[in-house]
């Protein structure tokens, strides 16, 4: 089996990799910055994704996957090639920013979860309506990317 060309297709038995994710959310990234240092005329701002709060650019947060790439890519590897799932890893409503402390808190949990358990709001600050929005929103953008990818 040829990896190369495995790692193309939708090759259900394929090994989840960060390669072809990565290189489109460099880009992302790049792009947040540029507009977030627009939005405060030269020192990037964000609005935190869990917790509504201003994040400014000396604070020590991450760009996050809301939905995780590992589980996009578990999901639907069957359907989509890497070069797809690239694209709904890093579709708009599925990438925020947000503290450190909140991503590491969160790791890979599938944010439903992450966001049912009380520990996670009350040490985090969490405002829930703000973040479950920012959740569907995410599985929104997931769900109508990958319909347009498979026709559905």
């Amino acid at each position: 089996m040829n990896y190369k060309l495995d790692n193309l297709t939708n090759n259900p038995l394929r090994p989840y990799s960060r390669f072809e994710i990565d290189k489109v959310f460099n880009q992302i990234k790049a792009a947040m910055h540029q507009e977030a240092v627009k939005r405060g005329n030269g020192n990037a701002l964000y609005k935190d994704c869990y917790t509504s709060k201003i994040l400014n650019g000396g604070d020590t947060y991450d760009y996050e996957h809301i939905y995780g790439s590992e589980w996009v890519f578990t999901t639907y590897k069957h359907l989509l090639t890497d070069g797809q799932i690239a694209q709904v890893v890093n579709c708009p409503d599925n990438v925020g920013v947000t503290l450190r402390k909140i991503n590491q808190s969160k790791g890979k949990i599938n944010p439903e979860i992450w966001l049912a358990q009380s520990i996670h709001i009350q040490n985090n600050q969490i405002d829930l309506v703000w973040a479950m929005d920012n959740v569907q929103k995410a599985k929104s953008g997931i769900d109508q990317l990958v319909k347009k990818f498979t026709f559905l």
